[in-house]
């Protein structure tokens, strides 16, 4: 008889917050010494749990926001109102503090360097984060992979790593759904805000909303849909 597959979820390991930055007024970036960490793909996730003096646990599940670099990791966590976990993350932790952290996770939404055909990246809001992370592969091991990014938000305030895209040699485009701009009217996203996807592999990460709409003007469009790969959040509790 053949023995059932048992799936083994990746032990808690300790962290060490190493750093932390801004990104904007309700996101922040943190940087993380992990001993023990496995390493991980672009796009991958991890989950982070937080324990009070009386033992009482929660945990969440956030983007990697940066490729591998030995046993360092980043996290962009964006603040929940009312949140468990996000409001101490954004606004309380400092360098030193410890937590756990357990992962990597997923494998499906995730870029390698070994691919070469063109990537366009589509994001809506904090949904950048596992995008950044692809970017942020493809110059570190100097892909010339052809990407281009459509980054969603209210206004220009709400983008996360604003210089870093704006040095990058990727085409950006930045919608705004609050501000209107010279060349484009306030509003969500649109047929016309996506570029060429011929033969491209798509990523969309983003709102449930958010991503439910731009795939259905990439399949509307005719684009493969084992080219579309996707990736939503919703509320969780933070």
């Amino acid at each position: 008889m053949t023995e059932p597959l048992v799936r083994r979820r990746s032990p808690w390991l300790a962290a060490r917050v190493f750093a932390v930055r801004s990104e904007t007024s309700v996101a922040r970036t943190i940087v993380l010494d992990v001993p023990g960490w496995p390493g991980h793909e672009a796009g991958q996730h991890v989950d982070v749990k937080l324990t009070a003096p009386d033992g009482y646990s929660a945990y969440r599940s956030y983007s990697i926001a940066a490729p591998p670099s030995g046993e360092r990791i980043e996290l962009t966590v964006q603040r929940v109102i009312d949140g468990e976990v996000s409001p101490y993350l954004v606004d309380e932790l400092l360098p030193t503090d410890e937590l756990e952290v357990r992962g990597p996770v997923g494998g499906w939404f995730t870029w390698r360097a070994a691919e070469t055909a063109p990537v366009v990246l589509v994001a809506g809001g904090s949904g950048i984060v596992p995008l950044m992370a692809m970017l942020r592969e493809r110059a570190r091991v100097g892909s010339t992979a052809p990407f281009t990014l459509v980054y969603s938000v209210r206004g220009p305030a709400d983008v996360y790593y604003e210089a870093e895209l704006a040095a990058s040699d990727v085409p950006v485009r930045l919608l705004y759904t609050r501000a209107g701009t010279s060349t484009r009217p306030a509003g969500r996203i649109t047929a016309a805000d996506l570029p060429d996807t011929t033969g491209a592999r798509v990523f969309v990460c983003g709102p449930t909303g958010f991503v439910e709409t731009v795939a259905d003007l990439l399949l509307a469009r005719g684009q493969d849909p084992a080219s579309i790969r996707t990736e939503r959040f919703g509320p969780t509790g933070g």
